[in-house]
Parts: structure tokens; sequence; C-alpha cells
């Protein structure tokens, strides 16, 4: 009996860009530790409150949708504190443990203040004070927009053609994970939705939709728990990629309408602490923010000194700089398409230099950025 040698087995590798591209640019060889080697990732601050507040706006989502649009605002404890825990525990299972100068997870029978100011549990420490922000200033005007949340894209491109000798396919997948896709139809726009007010204040945006033929699109949202970035940071112009190619994966489904915009949401600024703070501060003095303080608000920030209670900002400011709207365009979305494909390049060529029998630390960059 002649049996045939196995084949090979055939890899698509698979990239998201938070996960492996950005994580790629700012160290190749953490990243090659990270997520391709055994090393487990620290757990800063920032990954526990991001992961806490997506999960919060998604069940405060669901939960005005069953119960009938329940008007604004929320009382915190127990309507929104109640979202918080079952989000508090579902993280804990998950391996990804609160903050306590972040998050109080105790309840009133708690007979220790722990890490709190006293026993009398719930505080509402920063992290409910920008949920709470956030379903407040935004639920009202964003959960109606709804259409979809938590949406899986997935797509395929070709590995660059230098590199098909090399890759370990001819072809790689893209992966991303939308918060919200929202359907907008310029028929029937909604009246007094500030959301839709921002929109229809870019006039890019406005000049692109001119010159389509269709009436209905979709804009993707994100949240960010984060301050909003300096127009000179990298960020800025990571949170503009992430749109554009969740975009492009959002045209490959079926039935999707063509994406006009992406809308990122910055909940920091909502409740913004004294490190926030400083960094606006820099920002200002630098002239590198698209949304410049003024007034009372300018002398308030100017005045103040670190260690001193933060001041409390305008709504109007605050609103303005936790809102980001992006334009999508098709020349956009092929310039960072393009991108993309240089920096999977680069990650298939550190693969193929290890595997081919160098070492880790000279097939993979580190400190880029």
């Amino acid at each position: 009996m002649y049996l045939t040698p196995k084949s090979k087995p055939f890899i698509i590798p698979e990239y998201s860009l938070t996960g492996d591209i950005l994580s790629y640019l700012s160290c190749g060889l953490q990243y090659r530790y990270h997520n391709k080697g055994s090393l487990p990732p620290s757990i800063p601050v920032q990954l526990w409150f991001g992961q806490f507040i997506h999960s919060v706006m998604e069940e405060a989502y669901l939960e005005w949708k069953e119960k009938d649009k329940k008007q604004f605002p929320w009382e915190w404890n127990p309507q929104i504190r109640e979202i918080e825990m079952e989000i508090y525990r579902r993280l804990l299972a998950a391996g990804l443990s609160a903050p306590l100068n972040l998050f109080c997870p105790y309840n009133h029978e708690t007979n220790s203040p722990r890490l709190c100011k006293d026993e009398n549990h719930p505080h509402k420490l920063i992290a409910s004070q920008r949920a709470e922000a956030a379903i407040n200033m935004w639920g009202k005007y964003l959960f109606p927009l709804i259409d979809e949340a938590e949406i899986k894209l997935v797509g395929t491109r070709n590995i660059p053609s230098v590199l098909k000798k090399v890759a370990r396919s001819t072809y790689y997948g893209i992966t991303g994970v939308a918060d919200v896709i929202s359907s907008v139809s310029m028929r029937d726009i909604p009246l007094d939705n500030r959301i839709i007010d921002y929109l229809l204040q870019n006039h890019e945006l406005i000049e692109y939709i001119r010159n389509l033929d269709a009436y209905e699109y979709e804009i993707i949202i994100d949240y960010k728990g984060m301050t909003r970035p300096s127009t000179k940071d990298d960020a800025w112009k990571h949170h503009e990629w992430q749109i554009l190619t969740y975009a492009w994966l959002r045209s490959k489904q079926p039935n999707a309408k063509k994406v006009i915009a992406g809308i990122i949401f910055y909940i920091n600024e909502l409740d913004p602490s004294a490190e926030n703070l400083l960094d606006l501060k820099e920002t200002i003095t630098n002239n590198s923010t698209d949304v410049m303080p003024d007034g009372k608000d300018l002398k308030n920030i100017n005045e103040w000194k670190f260690g001193r209670n933060v001041p409390k900002l305008s709504k109007s400011l605050r609103e303005k700089r936790s809102i980001r709207i992006i334009p999508v365009n098709p020349e956009k979305i092929n310039y960072s398409l393009q991108r993309f494909d240089e920096i999977v390049g680069e990650i298939e060529m550190c693969v193929f230099l290890e595997t081919s029998g160098r070492g880790i630390t000279s097939s993979w960059k580190y400190n880029r950025i």
C-alpha cells in the first residue's frame, strides 16, 4: 500500500490593525514575544478601562433597547451601577482585574474601605464617573442611530508581490471589531440629534456626500478609553487608519451600505483627570489640538497647577473634545490599505528570517518609534 506524503499545512496569516500592525510599529521585538511567542503582555490601566467602557456602552444600549427606550439621564446607582458590576465580573472572569484606584467593586456590605476613602461603598470613582457621563451625554443621541453593535469584520488581501516566494501564503486576512454600525438616511435626518449636527458641520464629509448617488449611508463608531490625542501624536493618525481599515472591511460584507464616516468618542474627555489636564495644557502650548479651549475654560486650564483640584470644564468643551468626525473616501481607504500591506510585508519577512534560522533578536526590529 502506497501512502502519499502529508502536505504542508496551508497557513493564512491574519492581522488586525490594533493587535498586530500598531503593536509591531511600537516595537517589533516586543510584538514577537507577545503575539508570536508565549509571553503574556502586561495589562495596563488603559486596557482594562477600554474593555470596561466598550462593554458598559454596549450593555447600556441593549438595556435601552429592551426596556422601551428609557429616558435620560440615568441615575448612577442603581441603574448604571448594575451594568458596571456585570461588566466588572465579566472582565474579572477573563483575567482582567480592575485597578482599585479607578473602580470600586465593593458593595455596602463590605466592612473595609480597602483602597477607597471610606467604607461607604460603592464609590463613584473615575471609571464610574466617565461611564455615567458617556451614557448621559451621548446615549440619548447615539442609541437611536445604532443598527448593529460589536460587529466582527473580516477581509482578505494579496501578500505584496515581492514577498510571494518567502511569505506563508499568497494572501492574508484582516480582522477587526467595530463597536457600532450606525445607519443614516439623508432623506430622513433625525431632528435635535447632536451627533448628526457634528456630521453636518464637517464640510469635507458634506462635499463628499453631494457627489454620491445614494441617500442611505453607514457610520462606524468606536469608543476610546483615552483623551483626544495631540494632532502631532501618532495615535491621531492611527485612529483615522483604524476607521479607514474598518470601512474597507465593512464594504466586503453583504448588504452593507457605503461607509461615509467614522466617529470616535474619547471618553476620558468627559471627565478628565489631573494627568489628562496636564496633557491638554501641553497641547494648548504647542498649538497641537484641533479643539482649542477658550474663554473661562482656557483661563481655568492655564491657571491650574498640578496638585490642585481639577477645574470643571464646560459641558460644551467636554462634548466637543470627546467626539471626532473622520470622513471616509476611496482615496483615503486605498492609501491606508497600501500602508497596511507594507507593514504586513515587514512582519512576514521577519517571520521568514526567523524560521530560516536567524535568531529572534536579529530577525525582529525593536524600538521603531
